[in-house]
């Protein structure tokens, strides 16, 4: 069923609204939250999202026209108020939220429930752009920071070399390293997780369970990548001096981490296929 003209003029409003308030967030994000190492991730989660919502422009397109009014201009109203305490306290977290509630309700009012299933993904992946606040950043990464040291410490004193730690600093020969909030924080888990459940919907299983154990094993698997990222760097430094482990290789250890992650995922994945059996190896279409 095609929308109307009014419905289409509507629609144009909302649009425009919804950029209004879309700008001034993106350019606050773009200037200062995604300057850092723990959120440089916000634009590839944003072009992932938009790249997803444009591979099913068609299925949305043809949605039925059913718009779920109350329940759209309910979440909206709700959004708004998450949008105006972000935005006049200088709370991004809110502005993000209030953003993806706007849009989620635009597409109520336009769509109604089926399209917003259509494209219920890519909106919840969103999520990821909201920043972990500060307080929950820094209460978590003190105790991962320390577990991953001392994992670390070790592995490298069983596989023979002169490594100690004190806290979160490693000593390995001459050199001593601190283990920093980037080597094994919570920000990197949470982009870790956002891999998984990406990787786990351009799979497509059915089986709901299959996802579900996926998602709930990139936890350790993102511990265990973190790991492994300071245990290179440790052997670097060893081997090469503090210049080679402070220079490009401690920027390319980033990369590591992601690509650790992504080759440990796809090897859990196989294994989850095995062990679930073939039922739970179906794929959508």
């Amino acid at each position: 069923m095609r929308m109307s003209s009014d419905a289409l003029i509507k629609l144009g409003v909302l649009a425009a609204g919804f950029l209004i308030l879309v700008v001034p967030t993106v350019v606050r994000l773009t200037q200062q939250v995604w300057q850092s190492d723990e959120q440089g991730h916000g634009p590839i989660i944003a072009a992932v999202s938009l790249f997803l919502m444009w591979r099913r422009r068609q299925q949305l397109i043809d949605a039925p026209y059913r718009p779920a009014n109350a329940r759209g201009w309910i979440l909206f109203l709700l959004s708004m108020v998450a949008y105006a305490l972000g935005r006049s306290q200088q709370i991004i977290q809110g502005e993000v939220v209030g953003l993806i509630g706007a849009a989620t309700s635009v597409l109520l009012l336009v769509r109604g429930v089926e399209g917003l299933r259509i494209v219920a993904f890519p909106l919840f992946f969103m999520i990821f752009l909201v920043p972990l606040p500060g307080v929950l950043v820094q209460a978590i990464t003190i105790p991962l920071k320390s577990a991953v040291s001392y994992v670390a410490e070790d592995v490298m004193y069983r596989a023979g070399y002169p490594i100690g730690r004190t806290g979160v600093i490693l000593t390995v020969g001459p050199y001593q390293l601190l283990v920093a909030d980037a080597c094994s924080g919570l920000n990197s888990m949470f982009t870790l997780e956002a891999l998984g459940l990406l990787y786990a919907n351009l799979m497509g299983y059915t089986s709901k369970l299959r996802n579900v154990i996926l998602a709930i094993l990139v936890v350790p698997i993102a511990f265990v990548s973190n790991v492994i990222r300071v245990v290179v760097l440790v052997l670097v430094t060893y081997h090469f001096g503090d210049a080679a482990g402070q220079g490009f290789v401690h920027e390319f250890a980033g990369m590591v981490l992601f690509g650790v992650g992504l080759a440990i995922m796809l090897a859990t994945d196989s294994l989850l296929g095995r062990m679930l059996g073939q039922d739970h190896g179906a794929r959508h279409p």
